[in-house]
């Protein structure tokens, strides 16, 4: 699809319909926060590149999700810094909660409202989130809805979007197809994590990954913020994932990837 495509509407679709487009992903996340003592816009969407002002990277990690729930993350150098544990425990008949929420449908499994090119209009009643580490910004990343709301707003009702898109455009991050836009927000956004907005006050340049519906960058274009966010490099989409990688200690399994040495003694 072109720039001439995308229209806000359009934008809105693929950033809620990141939990019908994959299961599994592996990335590397980068972060980016305001100095305010020097902050300046227009900072390179790539770490370390020119034109950082006094913005620097704060936070690096390698990150594994496998919907729903299972997440593994490590600094860049392969250092453990968390991981999901009690992935396989289920609610047996006498689990009793004071709110349905627990009964809810995994995304994947309900179908939602969609347009002519797989996007998705409005999203059903399930159980949204995605396994959440620090300040919760990947988490937000990984499912951008806060960017759109879960429906279509009354055409007669004027900024009762989330926020105000211009400037869409299509273009290759990393190699992936991706749909910038610069949002503007309105009164009525509400992040899903207070402090870790996917959007900063004035206007914010965004990146969403066109297979995936993921977030992939953000970056605060004015005030003491500009230069600050995120961003993504997507290594892996759809792998297979087993439960040994999310859990805090290995349950033994072999690494078929490594050479295994068999001693068959003098006599063999």
């Amino acid at each position: 699809m072109n720039a001439s495509v995308y229209s806000a509407d359009i934008f809105r679709h693929l950033c809620r319909s990141s939990p019908w487009r994959w299961q599994t992903v592996r990335f590397e996340l980068h972060r980016k926060f305001p100095n305010t003592a020097d902050g300046a816009a227009g900072t390179s969407w790539m770490p370390g590149g020119a034109g950082s002002g006094g913005v620097a990277p704060v936070l690096e990690m390698n990150c594994w999700v496998r919907r729903p729930g299972a997440l593994r993350v490590e600094t860049l150098d392969g250092k453990l810094l968390a991981s999901t544990t009690k992935i396989n425990e289920s609610r047996d008949s006498l689990f009793i909660s004071g709110n349905r929420k627990p009964w809810l449908l995994q995304p994947s499994l309900v179908n939602p409202v969609k347009d002519g090119n797989g996007f998705v209009v409005r999203r059903p009643e399930a159980r949204y989130g995605e396994p959440a580490y620090g300040t919760g910004r990947a988490a937000a990343a990984l499912d951008p809805v806060e960017l759109a709301g879960d429906k279509p707003v009354p055409l007669e009702a004027p900024f009762a979007n989330v926020a105000e898109i211009d400037d869409i455009a299509v273009l290759s991050h990393h190699g992936r197809d991706a749909v910038e836009a610069v949002l503007t927000p309105n009164s009525s956004y509400r992040p899903l994590f207070a402090d870790a907005p996917l959007l900063f006050p004035g206007r914010t340049a965004v990146r969403i990954d066109v297979e995936t519906g993921i977030c992939v960058a953000s970056q605060s274009l004015d005030g003491p913020t500009a230069g600050a966010g995120h961003w993504i490099l997507l290594h892996g989409v759809d792998e297979y994932m087993l439960d040994d990688l999310f859990e805090e200690v290995s349950m033994g399994l072999t690494d078929v990837r490594a050479h295994i040495p068999w001693d068959l003694g003098p006599d063999s």
